[in-house]
């Protein structure tokens, strides 16, 4: 009699384990088990079509993406890396060690990887389809968008320095902290004299906020802005390149919304489950 529980104790655990990776839907062929609807559901806080809908459209991406050869390696990403830099007026090293002070370094370049992916395969869907910003679409942009290149000359900020990271990080939740290993300082700073590290962390900061914890002069370094004053627009001459950059990706999006709409709507979609 225990045998015979048992047993339909341990059928019955393996028949619920195949029901939960049991596969729900097909595309092209490829699986949508009921645990990736599950799991999309719970960690993203979505109702079930919408997880559906969502794993179906990654399915018919990540298809594309092996149809048409395109894959991104460890250079790509360097590469793309030191371009930012590059453009923050930051040498490598200390970009990366900014980086890392900020968020999770892997997940930094898992997402650079996600997003030279999507560049390769507009450029391979795309190319030729998508009609150049002219200067006059540029101008326009600009004149309707000057919100976004705001930036303050002048910059009112408590200055903390430590050696202790840990300290500066309990010191942005509990502001009152008092130790004698944080040297504290009000200054005003002004853009033209920052370094490029302190220029990217602080136009990255809003009024009344802590900054990012950063090392420099082998001490950890953090701001709290308490104002920034005598704002000015950037000139169309200085974000000119940005906003090139910014107006294509727009119509690379739209053409490729359009792109993949077409790919779900010729797709071989099976809802088995």
């Amino acid at each position: 009699m225990k045998k015979y529980i048992l047993s339909l104790l341990v059928s019955g655990t393996f028949a619920y384990a195949g029901m939960v990776n049991g596969i729900a839907i097909t595309v092209n062929n490829t699986p949508i088990t009921l645990y990736d609807i599950d799991n999309t559901m719970e960690t993203k806080k979505l109702s079930k079509q919408k997880a559906v809908d969502i794993l179906i459209d990654e399915k018919i991406y990540e298809q594309e993406l092996k149809n048409k050869n395109v894959s991104v390696d460890i250079f790509d990403i360097d590469n793309y890396i030191e371009k930012l830099a590059a453009n923050n007026k930051i040498n490598t090293l200390d970009f990366k060690a900014l980086v890392r002070q900020q968020q999770n370094y892997e997940l930094f370049k898992e997402d650079i990887k996600k997003q030279l992916l999507h560049q390769k395969l507009i450029r391979k869907v795309a190319e030729g389809k998508i009609k150049v910003a002219s200067t006059e679409d540029i101008k326009i942009f600009y004149n309707n968008n000057k919100e976004q290149y705001k930036i303050a000359d002048t910059i009112d900020v408590v200055a903390y320095v430590s050696k202790n990271k840990q300290l500066l990080n309990q010191l942005k939740s509990n502001p009152m902290l008092q130790d004698k290993s944080i040297v504290i300082q009000n200054i005003t700073l002004k853009q033209n004299e920052l370094t490029p590290q302190s220029k990217y962390i602080l136009n990255a900061t809003k009024a009344k906020q802590f900054s990012a914890i950063f090392a420099q002069n082998k001490n950890y370094n953090m701001f709290f802005v308490k104002e920034k004053k005598d704002i000015k627009v950037l000139t169309l001459d200085e974000v000119k390149d940005n906003i090139f950059q910014t107006i294509m990706k727009n119509r690379e999006q739209s053409y490729l919304k359009e792109y993949f709409e077409t790919l779900k709507i010729t797709a071989d979609i099976k809802i088995l489950r």
